[in-house]
Order: structure tokens, then sequence, then C-alpha cells
């Protein structure tokens, strides 16, 4: 077993908080949301205590707070991105996961370079500025050096206005010296999800591979950090342990990166189990997560770590998608596709990873948002600009990221409907920018107005 990092998820601690959160009164559970709404984050005890509510006027009071402290810090922006899969080549049996190595019924493929370029070429062509460049965890004869060609891939495909401009990745954990290759390329966010914390339930659904080693995939965030990258993302897959565990255990997580290296991970992920050809257990979660529970799990986090973004795929439904919105979500994937070739090939969902609920395109998306009335944004500035790691949760954690985030997501979203939306989607995305522009304070106001006067004629990739 690895023992590179100094995390070790405590059970008694959990199993403790938990016992305390089934003893708190409702008068308990009030004065937390109070506190919640200082912005400060809240303890296991608190975390455990608002897992155990279920009164419905208790609920609502849940959810309008998880939705206040989400808009006093990002305010109503949903930052749009797409997961770019380039290879479901795996060594690890994950019983969850269409890509495991025993599962003989899909047919393997890493893209070439010219197919991932294809494949860029037609999410830029959709208005895509972030994607999520996935990976198997095993590579082509070129080892770890094929996932450097493929950023650099994505990055220098140009399609008249239009390129990506951010490439968040999420491959296997890796030594530190890769670490720091990978940060050498130009990333975004580096995602890695633990699946479960619950050591004994990850053993049993992780049945061969690297990934069997529970250690060195928790120390992946360590590694990361010491290799210079500052901005990171975690996540679990819900359904696999009680979700109520998870969250306890994802905040030891968070406290743990906080007090070694400053910084809280970027981003947390929230996938449930989907269905996934191959996975029996996809289908029959050992610990299913009903809908209102994960309505919960997600306003929970939102008041447990206010400044992370909250990431929600298309894994959801349309219709859970937008209820959680409101609850604490930040970050949205569109016109997503989970198998290499997903967005050029015929046959888009042959060999997916696992079942979508949410199969619309990206503009429809992107009109459904607006018309919300959430504002869109495919803002790429902060990591440009080096506000990443200490220098964005700086800004983040008071609520002033939003002074720079509401005119670059207005200006994103902007180049967005003049360079590829529909009629429709023109009209609803334009009433939505001039609402916006009524609601903002002056200098935010005078800095957005400038900048989308700069993309009306004809300039692009506005940022502050």
């Amino acid at each position: 077993m690895s023992t590179d990092t100094a995390l070790r998820i405590d059970d008694e601690l959990i199993i403790k908080s938990l016992a305390t959160g089934n003893q708190r009164s409702e008068a308990d559970l009030q004065e937390i949301l109070i506190r919640a709404r200082q912005l400060k984050g809240l303890e296991a005890d608190d975390v455990a205590a608002l897992c155990t509510i279920s009164d419905p006027d208790l609920l609502k009071e849940l959810f309008n707070v998880a939705r206040d402290v989400k808009e006093e810090i990002y305010g109503r922006r949903l930052v749009f991105f797409t997961p770019l899969y380039v290879s479901n080549l795996c060594r690890n049996d994950c019983a969850y996961c269409a890509f495991r190595t025993s599962n003989k019924g899909i047919v393997r493929r890493a893209l070439t370079m010219e197919e991932l370029a294809a494949e860029t070429a037609s999410l830029v062509d959709e208005g895509h500025k972030r994607v999520l460049l996935v990976a198997g965890e095993a590579y082509p004869r070129e080892g770890f050096d094929y996932i450097l060609k493929a950023i650099d891939t994505v990055y220098s495909v140009k399609r008249g206005n239009g390129e990506i401009r951010r490439v968040n990745v999420n491959v296997a954990p890796l030594e530190e010296a890769d670490f720091r290759r990978l940060k050498g390329h130009n990333i975004g966010t580096y995602q890695i999800f633990q699946e479960t914390y619950h050591r004994q339930t990850y053993g049993q659904v992780h049945l061969r591979g690297r990934k069997t080693d529970f250690d060195w995939r928790l120390g992946a965030m360590d590694r990361a950090f010491a290799a210079g990258i500052d901005d990171v993302g975690i996540g679990v897959l819900f359904g696999l342990a009680d979700w109520r565990y998870e969250l306890l255990a994802m905040q030891q997580h968070i406290r743990h990166l906080e007090n070694r290296f400053g910084v809280g991970p970027h981003t947390l992920s929230v996938p449930r189990l989907e269905p996934a050809e191959g996975a029996d257990l996809a289908s029959n979660p050992p610990n299913p997560v009903s809908d209102l529970a994960f309505r919960k799990i997600v306003a929970i986090l939102r008041l447990m770590v206010p400044y992370t973004g909250i990431i929600m795929s298309t894994r959801e439904t349309a219709d859970i998608r937008r209820e959680t919105f409101a609850l604490g979500v930040s970050q949205i994937s569109a016109g997503s596709r989970t198998n290499p070739g997903g967005y050029s090939a015929e046959d888009q969902n042959a060999a997916a990873q696992f079942s979508l609920g949410d199969v619309r395109s990206l503009d429809e998306v992107v009109a459904d948002v607006a018309r919300l009335g959430y504002t869109p944004s495919f803002c790429t500035g902060c990591y440009r600009l080096g506000r990443t790691g200490a220098d964005f949760m700086d800004l983040a954690k008071p609520g002033d990221i939003k002074k720079h985030c509401d005119p670059n997501g207005l200006s994103s979203f902007l180049e967005y409907l003049l360079d590829y939306g529909q009629p429709k989607t023109q009209e609803i995305g334009m009433r939505r920018i001039a609402d916006t522009l009524q609601t903002m304070d002056p200098e935010p106001r005078r800095r957005a107005t400038a900048m989308l006067e700069k993309i009306r004629q004809g300039r692009r990739d506005v940022f502050c």
C-alpha cells in the first residue's frame, strides 16, 4: 500500500458526528442554517445534523439558504463545459463502469491525434470553450505522453472565432514527476474522484488494477499540489456507500488539503450511479440515492464549502439539473458524450461509459438556462490571468469573485450568442443580458457594458 499521504479518513469521527447529528433539535438546525449564511462553512457535526432534515419547512429553509449562499458568492451564473473522452482503454476492473477491463462487449479505442482534432473541431463549432479531457486508466504505446499530446492537440484547433480556451483533465492518479509535466501543458483543473471514501466498499467495487489501491488514489491531490498544480477537483460517485458518510469523508479530504496546502478544491462533483453496459452494479446501486436526498447533498455541500464550485453533469435528467441550479450548482456540462469519438462519429453513443440523463444539445441547454433566469458563462479568464489556488480563494471566500465573473460571464455569453446561438436562443439570451445589467452594481455594470460593446464590434475573448 502507498503511504505518501498523511490523510486518513477517520471513520470513528464520522460515526460520532452522525450519532450527534441525530440528536439535534429543530432549534439547533435553525441555528446552523443561520450560521451558514455567514459564508464561513460548517463543521462536521453541523453537516451531519443537516443530513437529518426531513421536515418540509426545514427542507425549504435549507434549500433557500443554499440558493442565497451560492448567489452571494457566484451570482446567477452557470459555467458551461463538456467532457472530451480520448480513450476507453483501461486496466482496472471497477464493478460500476462500462470501461472495466473485464467488459469484453465494447470496442476499445484511443483516438489518434487526427481523430481528436476532428472531435475538438466539432465541439468548437458548437460553441464550447471549456472541455474536460477524460481517459481510461491505461494509455497507448507512448504511455502518459499520449495525454500530453492530446492536450496540445485540443489547444491547437482554431475554427473561425472559436477555440478551446481551457482544458481540464481527468486522468489516472500520477506520480509527482508526471503531475509536474501535466502542469507544464497549460491545463486548467486536475480532477479525480475517490469514487467512495468508504474503504470497505471501495475494496468491494474495485476488483483489479492500480485503482484497487485506496491510499494511492487518496493521495493523488497531495502529489498534484506538491507538483505545483493548485487548481483541483474532487468528487464522489454517489450510490456506492451511505451518502451521509461520503459528505463527512469529503469534508475531511477538503480540510486536509486546506491545512496542508492552504487551498481546498476548486470544484466538487456529485455524480450518481447510472446504468452502464457490462456493469450490473451500476443499475443496482448498493446505497441508492433518492432525488430528495440528492437535492440535500447539493444544498449541504454548498453550505459546507460555500466558496467551492459544484459541478452537475448530464448523468442527471434535465428536470433534476434544473432543480439543483437553485441549490448551489455553479458549473454544468452540456451536449455531452461519454465515449471516444462521440462528437464526430456516426454512432455517438457507442461504448459510452454510462447512460446520460440529459441528451439535449448545447444550444438547447443554453436557451433553457437563460430562460430560467441564469447567465450561461463560457469564461476562462481566471485561470488565464493566474487567479487560481489561493488567489482565487481570496476572492471567492468573501464573495468578491463576482466583480470579475459577472462581466466575464456576460462577455463570453454574448460571444456565444453572436457566433453560435440559434435565433430563438439569441432572443432569449439578449433579454437575459439586458436584465442582468440592470441588477449589477455600478462599477461591474460599467465594466461589463464596455466589454459587451467590444464583442459587438467584433472583438473576441474579452475578459478582466
